[in-house]
């Protein structure tokens, strides 16, 4: 029994190990207690789920979008790399496939899903400054909608994002 209920038993008057009525309180208290306890946390935890199951699905899909983002910027970047080698007007179509397919020559399933060659427009050559004159390329992705897995849980809808343009510039021979 706890001190503070030997002290109080003490102070009733009970002797040295005999706690009478105030001990039967407090077992009878601490029985009740954890008896009316029974069940609660499985009623906290059926109530907190829907709320945990929502923040998941809502960060996984945030992860999807991001990863999805990094993917089509790292494809722009390897085509603009890619046309930055060569002379203006020539690989345009192996620089597309590069950025829907991650290969020049177009093989394979796209790299994020439902992006096609015709949102990659053709990429721009332009010189800019003028002590040295610098060739440029950029090559860009137009109106792509990232879909999430889940249109709607909980009656909460995620719906859909389009991103902004993707663009990647760099220098290209003159």
């Amino acid at each position: 029994m706890p001190v503070a209920y030997q002290a109080l038993a003490r102070a009733q008057g009970c002797r040295e190990g005999q706690t009478g009525r105030l001990s039967l309180l407090w077992f009878n208290s601490a029985t009740n207690m954890k008896n009316s306890q029974k069940g609660v946390a499985l009623i906290e935890f059926a109530l907190v789920l829907p709320l945990l199951l929502l923040l998941s699905l809502i960060v996984t899909e945030y992860g999807r979008a991001l990863y999805q983002y990094n993917t089509l910027t790292k494809s722009v970047r390897d085509a603009v790399r890619y046309l930055s080698s060569k002379d203006p007007g020539t690989g345009i179509a192996q620089a597309k496939n590069l950025v829907v397919y991650g290969n020049p020559m177009g093989t394979g399933t796209p790299l994020a899903i439902g992006l096609t060659a015709a949102q990659v427009p053709d990429p721009v050559w332009q010189l800019t400054g003028a002590s040295p004159v610098i060739n440029t390329v950029t090559i860009r992705i137009t109106n792509y909608t990232f879909v999430p897995l889940f249109a709607s849980v909980f009656g909460l809808n995620f719906g859909n994002i389009t991103y902004a343009d993707i663009t990647a510039t760099m220098r290209a021979p003159l």
